[in-house]
């Protein structure tokens, strides 16, 4: 089997296990993916939201209004996936008195007053640095919500890179950690793939810099979880993204 059938096979994958989208099964890719092509599918995903922003400018609403709905529209795509991470971390991480309890908070599906101010504030802060970017130039928002989209899935790996599963079952635990090949190739993906916000204009300086705040957020996410719960979960994970794409999207938004 080819390279590009492999990352055709695990493109689709991916988008199985981090969106809603219906993957017909000729697309092959029923099993867990090895997240080479996450940076990949995190871009589709992210191109769903584009679209969204720029058919509500083209329909002439403001700024902050296309905004929420390009948000609205990534959160419907992923089923409020990572978005549910971030509460439960939040609820768990800040409610728990130890690593027992924490895991069990985290697992309960109810929204707690930590889960619920995070869940707020991170929805507040994508929006508006998406606005602001919109009001900058609609083009440059769109691709930089791509790129934030692609860029934070692969940054929201380091906890499963460096952690070991906090519980024996769950989404983290089955989660495969990714070769040495497929992490080159994610990687490299998500890096090409942030450089799209230089083709409507913004400095290569504040691409690297979107970067390096993503991996750092998803860096302060994984010592975290190691603190709190001595590894990671899948909603640690999905805290991570949040983090990674909340990172990037405020370090473009940046004047």
């Amino acid at each position: 089997m080819s390279l590009l059938d492999d990352s055709l096979k695990d493109l689709a994958a991916c988008l199985r296990f981090y969106s809603r989208l219906p993957l017909s099964g000729r697309w092959g890719g029923a099993g867990l993916p090895d997240f080479r092509a996450l940076a990949v599918a995190g871009a589709v995903i992210g191109a769903g939201g584009a679209g969204a922003l720029l058919a509500a400018r083209v329909l002439g609403l403001p700024p902050l209004v296309a905004a929420t709905l390009a948000i609205a529209t990534l959160v419907a795509l992923t089923g409020a996936l990572h978005e549910d991470g971030l509460a439960d971390v939040a609820d768990g991480f800040g409610g728990g008195a130890t690593r027992v309890r924490k895991l069990e908070i985290m697992r309960d599906s109810r929204l707690g007053s930590y889960g619920a101010a995070a869940l707020g504030l991170s929805l507040m802060l994508r929006v508006f640095a998406l606005a602001a970017l919109t009001e900058r130039g609609l083009w440059g928002a769109a691709l930089t919500l791509i790129a934030a989209a692609a860029v934070s899935r692969v940054a929201g790996l380091l906890p499963l890179l460096s952690l070991a599963p906090a519980r024996a079952d769950g989404a983290g635990a089955t989660a495969q950690r990714p070769g040495r090949d497929a992490l080159r190739l994610a990687f490299a993906s998500a890096a090409a793939l942030s450089l799209l916000p230089a083709f409507a204009g913004a400095s290569l300086h504040l691409v690297a810099a979107g970067d390096f705040v993503a991996v750092l957020a998803s860096l302060l996410i994984t010592r975290l979880a190691q603190r709190q719960i001595g590894g990671y979960t899948g909603d640690v994970l999905g805290a991570a993204q949040q983090a990674s794409e909340i990172a990037f999207l405020l370090a473009l938004s940046a004047a």
